[in-house]
């Protein structure tokens, strides 16, 4: 299966920061928790997906805690900055041998961007909690990272949207 044909299979479109995605769970069997933001599914999941003409993942910040899961294709990196400045570097793939990863972590408040380096596509899923809403991510604004974190100049300039 290539990779529009895995798309459309999976019924995905167009992600604001980049690549395919789709909702695929939200927790609505359950009752809403309160945030500081409004009310909130406990949780929700997404397939997302990155394509050899959709590569980039472009710096954004989510409020909520996210896990990320690899299912199928080609290794995606995954740039971290953390709320200290720190920089973590985070390959998403099929091959724990050569250091990756099959799951990651990634806690509410870092700015993150990914990027599928070679082949056609990488596929991942996210689960999120409390559950995704569109109020509680941040497009990454290029001069404003580049204000917040000078040392890493380059990977924002490299991934921020224009």
């Amino acid at each position: 299966m290539d990779a529009d044909e895995l798309a459309q299979a999976l019924g995905l479109e167009p992600h604001v920061e980049g690549g395919y995605f789709r909702r695929t769970f939200q927790a609505d069997h359950r009752d809403k928790i309160r945030i500081e933001r409004g009310e909130r599914f406990t949780m929700t999941s997404i397939y997302y997906l990155l394509t050899g003409d959709s590569r980039v993942g472009h710096w954004h910040l989510n409020r909520s805690d996210i896990l990320h899961f690899f299912h199928l294709g080609e290794p995606i990196t995954y740039y971290l900055i953390h709320p200290d400045g720190r920089l973590e570097t985070v390959v998403l793939g099929p091959d724990p041998s050569r250091g990756h990863q099959l799951q990651m972590a990634v806690t509410g408040g870092t700015w993150k961007a990914s990027h599928l380096p070679a082949g056609e596509y990488g596929l991942i899923s996210e689960a999120v909690s409390p559950g995704f809403e569109y109020e509680d991510m941040t497009l990454g604004q290029e001069a404003e990272l580049l204000e917040a974190f000078p040392d890493h100049a380059e990977l924002i300039r490299r991934f921020s949207k224009r």
